[in-house]
């Protein structure tokens, strides 16, 4: 059986559903994100977990983004080379490696080399995921599943705090085996996921497999979904050649972004998150209040988490204002709360409201940054492009980890004040010189795809 090819799809016929195989696709993002999520919290925890020498305390904090890159640098490569399902099998694999070792872990040197293994594979899994939920994804809900998926980083940071603190009476190798008994509970449900999901059907077309990416369409979604899939697609880039022309010139020279200004402005914002984030939440507690850092990491997690619910409304908001209020809110309360650090010092209460606060605006520039970062790509190098830019910034907040190793509490949130600068010009490059690329836009206008015949694809409009 084969869908009959054609230039445009036939007018008329239903609309596109959300499918039992987009169920699966999304609860195996959503598995991953949390994973990921589960595994990068683990290393500030892991600093009560083992006696460190204090010379070292630093290298554990910095353990997590140094291996995460790794992975990412290592999957950017082979994700587009060997496909996104079959990269998803080898992370799945890796973490399992990686959670057996945790268990038995017992010394330092143990305890850093597993939770090497298992971040390299966070960081190959959550680069892939950002790349296969825009590819995969039908565009009718394209944006929301995206955002809505990343809020889950939000959930794994909540849930390996919160088995941490509920163990925390016990021993730390009760701890240890805790926190790895839950971490395979979730990769068994993720195996199971991934194992009713197709590969990437635009990733297979693009290595000239347009035959096997037709025949996944029609196995998971059947003749009539693929067609109303296509209808869709091409209504929606119809609905974007209509914004475009309602809006204002800008005096440009390009109808789509460059790419020096893409890779620019989503490397800006994603150092920025990273390091705001990453010093607020993982640096701040095991540096500057040892006792509170699983609570902080539960408090920003549970804020980030609630607020990221605002990811239902991105197929009908503007990704460019989401992106410029989320930095520049965490840039405003960032600065109040350094201008306040005396009174909150002094009476922990305030501190709590301001973290939840802070922590809205930051989680609504993260999954708007994370989002962009893997959309705004060809498919072709869609992979290898998302690995770089989260390489290059979170290699940059590893810098700032050594950088701020011996900052007071109040020069650690100026710090932060001027990361967030970063993130705001990124924002704002971004917002006058970027493209829409939410309300409800299709990824082959946000990937600059427009000018691909629809007849060499199975589904229409493969960027």
């Amino acid at each position: 059986m084969a869908v009959e090819e054609r230039s445009v799809p036939p007018v008329g016929g239903r609309d596109e559903r959300w499918a039992k195989t987009d169920t699966w696709l999304y609860a195996s993002f959503a598995l991953g994100y949390t994973m990921e999520a589960y595994i990068f919290t683990l290393a500030p925890v892991a600093t009560g977990w083992v006696h460190e020498p204090a010379s070292l305390r630093s290298l554990l904090l910095s353990w997590a983004p140094i291996w995460l890159i790794i992975g990412i640098g290592i999957a950017g490569p082979i994700g587009d080379w060997l496909g996104r399902r079959r990269t998803f099998y080898l992370t799945m694999a890796t973490y399992g490696v990686g959670a057996i070792g945790l268990y038995f872990a017992s010394s330092y040197v143990v305890l850093l080399i597993f939770l090497a293994i298992l971040l390299a594979a966070a960081g190959a899994e959550m680069n892939m995921i950002m790349v296969a939920v825009h590819e995969t994804m039908p565009t009718k809900h394209r944006s929301k599943a995206a955002l809505m998926g990343i809020n889950f980083i939000n959930f794994g940071g909540l849930i390996v705090a919160a088995v941490d603190l509920s163990s925390s009476s016990g021993t730390h190798s009760f701890q240890r085996a805790m926190v790895a008994s839950a971490l395979i509970g979730v990769l068994l449900v993720l195996l199971l996921a991934r194992t009713k999901t197709p590969e990437s059907p635009r990733w297979l077309v693009r290595k000239g497999r347009a035959d096997e990416a037709n025949a996944q369409m029609l196995h998971f979604y059947g003749a009539e979904e693929v067609e109303a899939r296509q209808r869709a697609v091409l209504r929606a880039q119809e609905e974007a050649r209509e914004r475009a022309a309602r809006r204002p010139a800008s005096g440009r020279r390009w109808p789509y972004p460059p790419l020096w200004l893409r890779v620019t402005a989503v490397v800006l914002v994603a150092f920025a998150d990273t390091t705001g984030f990453g010093l607020l939440t993982y640096t701040l507690g095991p540096v500057h209040f040892p006792k509170l850092t699983p609570d902080i990491i539960l408090v920003t997690s549970a804020a980030g988490f609630a607020t990221g619910f605002i990811g239902l409304l991105a197929d009908r908001w503007s990704r460019r204002w989401m992106l410029l209020v989320g930095y520049a809110g965490s840039l405003v309360l960032t600065a109040i709360a350094w201008g306040t650090e005396s009174a909150w010092a002094k009476d922990l209460a305030y501190f709590w409201i301001l973290l939840v606060i802070l922590n809205t605006f930051v989680n609504l520039a993260y999954i708007t940054e994370d989002t962009l970062k893997g959309e705004v790509w060809p498919t072709k190098y869609r992979a290898r492009f998302t690995a770089l830019c989260r390489f290059i910034s979170v290699g940059g907040y590893i810098g700032t980890i050594y950088w701020t190793e011996h900052f007071s509490t109040p020069h650690l949130i100026l710090f932060n004040v001027c990361v967030w600068v970063v993130g705001l010009l990124g924002a704002a490059l971004w917002f006058f010189g970027g493209i829409e690329t939410g309300m409800g836009t299709d990824i082959e206008t946000v990937s600059g795809a427009h000018g691909i015949e629809l007849s060499d694809m199975p589904l229409a409009g493969t960027a």
